[in-house]
């Protein structure tokens, strides 16, 4: 039988609201700028009027049907929450098994994006087709991909062939990339000042070393006339890459951001 207003310890009171509140704010949050937004408030409500009549004592046996009925619709409540809210549940539930705590495999995802990059530059290379692909680190590119073509897609060798495949609309530009996904292809990416290049490499060198100067991205190009890959990383270019040691190349290249994804720090925001 719950206990009366007046005969609730303080402390306990205390640490109830505030664990109450810690929920509260956490789901508002998460909700925000969602579809279920709007029904969060009305449900929030109805909550406080029951822990307000449970405070004052309606759990007792001299309001038993009420009780009955309260206790009745709160677990139609519960089960509309859960089909209004299954979008956001499985969001949150993804969201979950995303932390940074339950990223074991954090590592194997680095190694399948190495070998994804790795197989497409070698099929693009051996058939000379030019391409250049930026890679991000801890610095988001979210302002330098606004002008290029959204993808958002699962990063795979096949995709990134198809997109410097000559004639492809978006072959002349890059592409970047963002952990597991293709953020967009088709963006163009800013040049090196004449001169910093010797004069055999062309505008994708350029763009190459010019891009990777204003971030930390590494960025992999391949050249349409000779098939040679090359790297830029920190404005200097590591030209050429063996086709046998780029894939231990773009892992030793990487292996930093994914050290400092590890960690609590988190990258900055796009």
């Amino acid at each position: 039988m719950p206990p009366s207003f007046l005969s609730i310890d303080l402390l306990e009171l205390v640490i109830e609201l505030a664990l109450i509140w810690v929920v509260i704010y956490f789901t508002v949050r998460f909700l925000q700028g969602t579809r279920g937004a709007g029904i969060v408030k009305g449900f929030a409500v109805l909550l406080a009027a029951f822990v307000l009549l449970q405070l004052l004592g309606l759990g007792t046996e001299r309001f038993a049907r009420l009780n009955f009925i309260i206790d009745y619709f709160v677990g139609i409540v519960a089960i509309l929450l859960i089909v209004i809210f299954q979008p956001e549940l499985r969001q949150a539930t993804m969201r979950l098994g995303q932390a940074r705590l339950l990223r074991a495999g954090r590592r194997d995802e680095h190694e399948a994006r190495v070998d994804a990059i790795a197989e497409a530059v070698t099929f693009l290379s051996r058939s000379r087709f030019g391409a250049i692909i930026a890679i991000e680190r801890n610095i988001r590119l979210g302002s330098l991909i606004e002008g290029g073509q959204p993808l958002d897609a699962k990063l795979n060798p096949a995709l990134l062939e198809s997109i410097f495949w000559p004639n492809s609309p978006l072959h002349d530009l890059g592409v970047v990339v963002r952990g597991e996904r293709v953020l967009a292809a088709g963006v163009q990416f800013p040049l090196a000042e004449e001169g910093t290049l010797p004069t055999k490499y062309g505008s994708r060198h350029r763009a190459a070393v010019g891009l990777s100067a204003e971030s930390d991205c590494l960025v992999v190009v391949v050249s349409e006339e000779s098939g040679t890959i090359s790297l830029a990383d920190g404005g200097q270019l590591e030209s050429p890459i063996a086709i046998d040691l780029l894939a231990e190349t773009l892992r030793r290249s990487l292996q930093d951001s994914v050290d400092a994804e590890s960690t609590p720090s988190e990258a900055a925001a796009s």
